[in-house]
Protein backbone atom coordinates (compact mmCIF):
# COMPACT_ATOMS: atom_id res chain seq x y z
CA UNK A 1 0.00 0.00 0.00
CA UNK A 2 1.47 3.36 -1.01
CA UNK A 3 1.47 6.11 1.60
CA UNK A 4 0.76 9.72 0.72
CA UNK A 5 1.89 12.83 2.56
CA UNK A 6 -0.08 15.95 3.30
CA UNK A 7 2.72 18.48 3.66
CA UNK A 8 3.09 19.44 7.29
CA UNK A 9 0.33 17.14 8.43
CA UNK A 10 1.96 13.72 8.69
CA UNK A 11 1.66 10.53 6.68
CA UNK A 12 -1.60 8.95 5.71
CA UNK A 13 -2.85 5.93 3.84
CA UNK A 14 -5.92 6.00 1.56
CA UNK A 15 -8.12 3.04 2.45
CA UNK A 16 -10.91 3.49 -0.04
CA UNK A 17 -11.27 5.83 -2.98
CA UNK A 18 -14.25 6.87 -5.07
CA UNK A 19 -14.07 7.87 -8.71
CA UNK A 20 -14.66 11.56 -9.27
CA UNK A 21 -15.66 11.18 -12.89
CA UNK A 22 -18.47 8.94 -14.09
CA UNK A 23 -18.76 7.08 -17.37
CA UNK A 24 -20.03 10.25 -19.03
CA UNK A 25 -16.86 12.11 -18.05
CA UNK A 26 -18.83 14.63 -16.01
CA UNK A 27 -17.30 15.41 -12.61
CA UNK A 28 -19.42 14.32 -9.68
CA UNK A 29 -19.46 15.69 -6.14
CA UNK A 30 -16.23 14.97 -4.25
CA UNK A 31 -16.44 12.09 -1.78
CA UNK A 32 -16.70 12.73 1.93
CA UNK A 33 -13.24 12.39 3.52
CA UNK A 34 -13.07 10.82 6.99
CA UNK A 35 -9.78 10.56 8.87
CA UNK A 36 -9.07 7.82 11.41
CA UNK A 37 -6.36 5.66 12.96
CA UNK A 38 -5.64 1.94 12.63
CA UNK A 39 -7.61 0.88 15.70
CA UNK A 40 -10.89 2.24 14.34
CA UNK A 41 -10.40 1.58 10.63
CA UNK A 42 -11.93 -1.91 10.03
CA UNK A 43 -15.52 -1.09 11.10
CA UNK A 44 -15.28 2.24 9.28
CA UNK A 45 -14.26 0.41 6.11
CA UNK A 46 -17.46 -1.60 6.38
CA UNK A 47 -19.43 1.62 6.92
CA UNK A 48 -17.87 3.01 3.73
CA UNK A 49 -19.10 -0.06 1.82
CA UNK A 50 -22.58 0.18 3.35
CA UNK A 51 -22.79 3.92 2.64
CA UNK A 52 -21.87 3.32 -1.00
CA UNK A 53 -24.90 1.02 -1.31
CA UNK A 54 -27.00 4.05 -0.32
CA UNK A 55 -25.35 6.31 -2.90
CA UNK A 56 -22.89 8.00 -0.55
CA UNK A 57 -19.25 8.02 -1.62
CA UNK A 58 -16.77 8.15 1.26
CA UNK A 59 -12.97 8.21 1.23
CA UNK A 60 -11.41 6.83 4.42
CA UNK A 61 -7.94 8.14 5.31
CA UNK A 62 -5.80 6.37 7.93
CA UNK A 63 -3.24 8.38 9.90
CA UNK A 64 -0.28 6.91 11.76
CA UNK A 65 -0.35 9.30 14.73
CA UNK A 66 -2.84 11.16 16.93
CA UNK A 67 -1.88 14.71 15.87
CA UNK A 68 -2.30 14.71 12.10
CA UNK A 69 -6.04 13.83 12.03
CA UNK A 70 -6.89 17.10 13.78
CA UNK A 71 -4.37 19.29 11.98
CA UNK A 72 -5.55 17.91 8.63
CA UNK A 73 -9.16 18.52 9.63
CA UNK A 74 -8.44 22.08 10.71
CA UNK A 75 -6.65 22.69 7.40
CA UNK A 76 -9.59 21.31 5.41
CA UNK A 77 -7.68 18.36 3.97
CA UNK A 78 -10.42 16.08 5.34
CA UNK A 79 -14.06 16.71 6.26
CA UNK A 80 -14.23 14.93 9.62
CA UNK A 81 -12.33 12.48 11.78
CA UNK A 82 -13.13 9.62 14.11
CA UNK A 83 -10.56 8.59 16.73
CA UNK A 84 -10.80 10.85 19.80
CA UNK A 85 -12.91 11.33 22.91
CA UNK A 86 -14.07 14.66 24.34
CA UNK A 87 -11.14 15.31 26.75
CA UNK A 88 -8.67 14.72 23.91
CA UNK A 89 -10.64 17.07 21.64
CA UNK A 90 -10.86 19.78 24.29
CA UNK A 91 -7.12 19.57 24.87
CA UNK A 92 -6.36 19.71 21.14
CA UNK A 93 -8.55 22.79 20.69
CA UNK A 94 -6.89 24.49 23.65
CA UNK A 95 -3.27 23.70 22.83
CA UNK A 96 -3.40 24.08 19.04
CA UNK A 97 -6.03 26.81 18.77
CA UNK A 98 -8.47 24.69 16.79
CA UNK A 99 -12.23 25.26 16.69
CA UNK A 100 -13.23 21.65 16.10
CA UNK A 101 -16.55 20.29 17.37
CA UNK A 102 -18.00 16.91 18.26
CA UNK A 103 -20.82 16.00 15.87
CA UNK A 104 -22.16 12.61 16.99
CA UNK A 105 -20.95 9.84 19.32
CA UNK A 106 -19.36 6.57 18.29
CA UNK A 107 -18.27 3.80 20.62
CA UNK A 108 -16.62 3.78 24.03
CA UNK A 109 -13.74 1.36 24.63
CA UNK A 110 -12.41 -0.17 27.81
CA UNK A 111 -8.87 0.74 28.82
CA UNK A 112 -6.99 -1.58 31.17
CA UNK A 113 -3.83 -2.27 33.14
CA UNK A 114 -1.86 -5.19 31.71
CA UNK A 115 1.14 -7.22 32.81
CA UNK A 116 3.03 -10.15 31.29
CA UNK A 117 4.97 -10.72 34.51
CA UNK A 118 2.44 -10.52 37.35
CA UNK A 119 -1.05 -11.84 37.94
CA UNK A 120 -2.09 -9.30 40.58
CA UNK A 121 -1.29 -5.80 41.76
CA UNK A 122 -0.21 -7.21 45.12
CA UNK A 123 2.57 -9.14 43.35
CA UNK A 124 4.09 -5.99 41.88
CA UNK A 125 7.46 -5.35 43.55
CA UNK A 126 8.48 -2.05 45.06
CA UNK A 127 9.97 0.16 42.36
CA UNK A 128 8.07 -1.61 39.57
CA UNK A 129 8.16 0.12 36.17
CA UNK A 130 4.72 1.21 35.01
CA UNK A 131 3.98 2.69 31.57
CA UNK A 132 1.18 5.17 30.90
CA UNK A 133 0.33 7.39 27.92
CA UNK A 134 2.44 10.52 27.54
CA UNK A 135 -0.27 12.84 26.22
CA UNK A 136 -2.10 15.05 28.68
CA UNK A 137 -5.49 13.37 28.43
CA UNK A 138 -4.78 9.67 28.02
CA UNK A 139 -2.05 9.91 30.64
CA UNK A 140 -4.65 11.20 33.08
CA UNK A 141 -6.82 8.21 32.27
CA UNK A 142 -3.90 5.91 33.05
CA UNK A 143 -3.26 7.62 36.38
CA UNK A 144 -6.93 7.25 37.30
CA UNK A 145 -6.61 3.52 36.56
CA UNK A 146 -3.59 3.26 38.85
CA UNK A 147 -5.57 5.01 41.58
CA UNK A 148 -8.54 2.66 41.01
CA UNK A 149 -6.10 -0.24 41.43
CA UNK A 150 -5.01 1.16 44.80
CA UNK A 151 -1.43 1.73 43.62
CA UNK A 152 -1.34 5.53 43.90
CA UNK A 153 -3.42 8.40 45.28
CA UNK A 154 -4.19 11.51 43.25
CA UNK A 155 -5.17 15.05 44.14
CA UNK A 156 -8.91 14.91 44.97
CA UNK A 157 -11.17 15.92 42.10
CA UNK A 158 -8.45 16.20 39.47
CA UNK A 159 -10.12 13.58 37.23
CA UNK A 160 -8.83 13.08 33.69
CA UNK A 161 -6.65 16.18 34.00
CA UNK A 162 -4.32 14.33 36.37
CA UNK A 163 -0.55 14.53 35.77
CA UNK A 164 2.41 12.97 37.56
CA UNK A 165 2.49 16.10 39.74
CA UNK A 166 -0.96 15.13 41.10
CA UNK A 167 0.33 11.92 42.70
CA UNK A 168 0.09 12.49 46.44
CA UNK A 169 0.93 8.94 47.55
CA UNK A 170 2.94 6.19 45.86
CA UNK A 171 3.46 3.49 48.51
CA UNK A 172 5.23 1.02 46.17
CA UNK A 173 7.49 3.78 44.83
CA UNK A 174 6.43 2.91 41.29
CA UNK A 175 8.62 4.21 38.48
CA UNK A 176 6.03 5.66 36.11
CA UNK A 177 7.26 6.11 32.54
CA UNK A 178 5.33 7.94 29.84
CA UNK A 179 5.14 6.58 26.29
CA UNK A 180 3.11 7.37 23.19
CA UNK A 181 -0.27 5.75 23.67
CA UNK A 182 0.01 3.73 20.46
CA UNK A 183 3.32 2.24 21.73
CA UNK A 184 2.01 1.04 25.09
CA UNK A 185 0.91 -2.34 23.71
CA UNK A 186 4.51 -3.07 22.68
CA UNK A 187 6.01 -1.97 25.99
CA UNK A 188 4.84 -5.01 27.97
CA UNK A 189 8.15 -6.87 27.58
CA UNK A 190 10.04 -3.90 29.03
CA UNK A 191 7.85 -2.82 31.95
CA UNK A 192 6.06 -4.55 34.81
CA UNK A 193 2.64 -2.99 34.19
CA UNK A 194 1.21 -0.87 31.40
CA UNK A 195 -1.90 1.05 30.58
CA UNK A 196 -3.36 -0.66 27.54
CA UNK A 197 -5.96 -0.15 24.85
CA UNK A 198 -7.50 -3.51 23.85
CA UNK A 199 -7.81 -2.56 20.18
CA UNK A 200 -4.09 -1.70 19.94
CA UNK A 201 -3.14 -4.79 21.93
CA UNK A 202 -5.18 -6.89 19.53
CA UNK A 203 -3.32 -5.34 16.59
CA UNK A 204 0.08 -5.79 18.26
CA UNK A 205 -0.71 -9.39 19.35
CA UNK A 206 1.38 -8.95 22.50
CA UNK A 207 -1.11 -10.31 25.05
CA UNK A 208 -4.75 -11.36 25.30
CA UNK A 209 -6.68 -8.05 25.22
CA UNK A 210 -9.21 -9.51 27.68
CA UNK A 211 -6.50 -10.28 30.26
CA UNK A 212 -6.20 -6.87 31.91
CA UNK A 213 -5.81 -6.96 35.70
CA UNK A 214 -8.31 -4.09 35.81
CA UNK A 215 -10.52 -2.24 33.32
CA UNK A 216 -11.78 1.29 33.84
CA UNK A 217 -15.31 0.44 32.76
CA UNK A 218 -17.54 2.06 30.16
CA UNK A 219 -19.57 4.30 32.44
CA UNK A 220 -17.47 7.41 31.75
CA UNK A 221 -19.25 9.22 28.88
CA UNK A 222 -16.40 11.69 28.45
CA UNK A 223 -14.40 8.83 26.88
CA UNK A 224 -16.89 8.07 24.09
CA UNK A 225 -15.12 8.34 20.74
CA UNK A 226 -16.63 11.19 18.73
CA UNK A 227 -17.11 12.03 15.08
CA UNK A 228 -15.45 15.46 14.91
CA UNK A 229 -15.68 18.19 12.27
CA UNK A 230 -15.14 21.88 11.70
CA UNK A 231 -18.15 24.06 12.62
CA UNK A 232 -18.96 24.58 8.93
CA UNK A 233 -19.27 20.81 8.43
CA UNK A 234 -21.08 19.72 11.60
CA UNK A 235 -24.52 19.76 9.95
CA UNK A 236 -23.35 18.45 6.58
CA UNK A 237 -26.03 15.99 5.31
CA UNK A 238 -23.42 13.60 3.88
CA UNK A 239 -21.56 13.42 7.17
CA UNK A 240 -24.75 12.89 9.17
CA UNK A 241 -25.85 10.16 6.76
CA UNK A 242 -22.51 8.37 7.09
CA UNK A 243 -22.69 8.53 10.89
CA UNK A 244 -26.20 7.10 10.77
CA UNK A 245 -24.88 4.19 8.69
CA UNK A 246 -22.09 3.62 11.21
CA UNK A 247 -24.48 3.64 14.16
CA UNK A 248 -27.29 1.54 12.71
CA UNK A 249 -25.98 -0.78 10.01
CA UNK A 250 -26.04 -4.47 11.13
CA UNK A 251 -22.93 -5.07 9.02
CA UNK A 252 -21.05 -2.33 10.85
CA UNK A 253 -22.19 -3.68 14.22
CA UNK A 254 -20.83 -7.10 13.28
CA UNK A 255 -17.53 -5.47 12.27
CA UNK A 256 -17.41 -3.66 15.63
CA UNK A 257 -18.01 -6.95 17.45
CA UNK A 258 -15.29 -8.61 15.39
CA UNK A 259 -12.85 -5.77 16.06
CA UNK A 260 -13.54 -5.10 19.74
CA UNK A 261 -15.23 -8.22 21.09
CA UNK A 262 -17.08 -7.35 24.30
CA UNK A 263 -14.66 -4.55 25.24
CA UNK A 264 -16.79 -1.73 23.87
CA UNK A 265 -20.30 -0.30 23.99
CA UNK A 266 -22.22 2.01 21.65
CA UNK A 267 -22.06 5.57 22.92
CA UNK A 268 -25.37 6.52 21.32
CA UNK A 269 -28.94 5.70 22.31
CA UNK A 270 -30.16 2.76 20.27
Amino acid sequence: MQYLSLTGHGWLKPLAFSALVGLTGIAQAAPLKIGTTAAFAPPLEVAVEEAKKQGLEVELVEFSDWIAPNSSLANKDIDANYYQHTPFLENANKTAGYDLVAVKPGIINNVGLYSKKYKSFEALPDGARVAIANDAINGGRGLQLLQKAGLITLTPGVGYRATLNDITDNPKDLEIVELEAVQLARSLDDVDLAQGYPHYIRLAKTIDPKSALLFDGVDNPEYIIQFVARPDKKDDPQLLKFIDVYQHSPAVRKALDDAHGKLYQPGWKE
